[in-house]
Parts: C-alpha cells; structure tokens; sequence
C-alpha cells in the first residue's frame, strides 16, 4: 500500500506501477495523505478538516480517485492530528466520539472513498484546553465508525495515544481494523494488535528514502515471515520503478513497470 503526501504529489502516481508478470496493480491500497482532525474552539467540538489540497483531490475525485478504483485500487482517507488539541483518544464521551465518527462517515459517503486510516500524531492533547489521552476514546470512535461503515477498510498506523488504547469496558475494537503498519520508515515492527498476519506490515519504507537494499529485505522478510501487507510512503511523480522494483521482487517475483 501507498502513502500519498497530496500536498505535494498527486493519487494517479500509484496506478502508475504494474508488475512487469501479468500486469497486476503494485499497490492495492493508496492513502490520501492526509484529512485533520481540528478543535473548534467555539463549540469545543472535533471536526474533520481538509486542507485544500485535499479538499482538491476530493472535489476532483472522478478524475484523482476514480481512474485508482476502476483499476481495482482501494482509496483511502488518512486522518491526522494538527495540533489543537483534539486527537482520536481525547474524546469526552461515547456522544462526542460517535459525532466525529460520523463526519467521518459521511466524508467517505460523499466523496466515494473506501475507508478511514487514523493517524495519532501531532494532536498535541491538552491544547485549547482539551483533555488528555483516556481509555474509552478510541475504542468508542472506532466502534461507532465501524457501525457507521461495515463494509469499508478501517486502518491502523500504528502510532500514537491511541494506538495503544485499544480496549474499554470488556470491548476490544482490535479485530474491527482491516490494517495496522509499523509507523517507523526503514524497519521492522510488528504492530501490537491482535490482528492476523495477513494484515499486518511490520515492514515500513519511505519510497526514495530507504536504501533499496533495505526494502528488499524487509519485503523478504514479509514473505518469509508470512505477514500480508507491505507498507510504502511518500511516491512522488518521479519514475521509481527501481525502488518499487527492489520490493515488489521480493514480494511478487516481477520487477516493477512505470507507464507514465
């Protein structure tokens, strides 16, 4: 799967990669990178912010998102804190975790999406007067959006307040995630979640960031161990082919083709 930072880089690099042996896609999961989560000092509620780059790529989505899926390519919206104070594991109150979850929902409705990532980082909890990181939180927002998207991916960067604060009151909302990744580029870590190695990625590399070498052995490794998932961030617009194909022939046995 793949990381799309949009502020700089567009969705439509990731349908630009196939496996030179029989075509398939390279990535089967892109990420919009990434949607916040705000505090409204007003009403001192969370909300769901995009910045205009995203909001672009959502507005645009029969041409951004559109040509990904009708490749078969899952898109997905990745949240992340910016520094207000609100965070996914700060919600008051099952109410207030259920509202947020519905913007979330109804985000993915309207704009066609294939899920939700939850990315615990830079929420700075406390700011704005916001409380600190509580047990319940998480668990309550997942619960309500899994209600809310049965069908849709829920993942996991495994990062974070949050990530750790996985169960509440006798629920355990690990097996509601479809994902979770290791959050750390150029290593191995397999995350603490209760889920099956099929959707796991303790692999984690920074497209043109880490050495070739080491996405190949991480990708070695993935296969070996038997874990399903092989997380990738940051694909550009430039031709990467030979750092996608250090992976992908580890993990498929086929080098990687850039049409541009």
């Amino acid at each position: 799967m793949a990381y799309v930072e949009v502020n700089n880089n567009s969705m439509l690099n990731v349908g630009k990669y196939t496996l030179a042996n029989g075509g398939g896609n390279v990535f089967d999961v892109a990420v919009i990178f990434a949607a916040n989560i705000n505090y409204d000092t007003g009403t001192k509620a969370a909300t769901l912010y995009f910045n205009e780059n995203v909001q672009r790529v959502l507005d645009n989505a029969a041409t951004q998102i559109r040509p990904l899926q009708q490749k078969g390519i899952k898109v997905v919206l990745s949240v992340l804190g910016n520094h207000q104070g609100a965070g996914f594991a700060n919600f008051p109150s099952q109410q207030t975790a259920s509202t947020f979850a519905k913007q979330l929902s109804d985000a993915v409705a309207k704009y066609g999406l294939d899920g939700i990532d939850f990315d615990d980082e830079y929420a700075e909890y406390g700011n704005n007067g916001t409380g600190q990181p509580n047990d319940s939180s998480f668990v309550y927002l997942v619960s309500a959006l899994r209600g809310d998207m049965p069908g849709k991916i829920i993942s996991l960067y495994n990062i974070g307040p949050a990530a750790s604060r996985l169960s509440y009151g006798g629920v355990d909302v690990s097996s509601e995630f479809d994902y979770a990744w290791n959050p750390y580029y150029g290593t191995w870590q397999v995350p603490g979640i209760a889920l099956p190695k099929s959707k796991l990625s303790p692999a984690a590399v920074e497209i043109g960031g880490t050495s070739q070498s080491t996405a190949a052995d991480l990708a070695r490794r993935t296969v070996g161990e038997g874990y399903g998932v092989y997380l990738t961030y940051n694909l550009d617009g430039a031709d990467r082919s030979a750092d996608v194909s250090a992976f992908t022939r580890e993990l498929y046995g086929s080098d990687a083709v850039y049409t541009p």
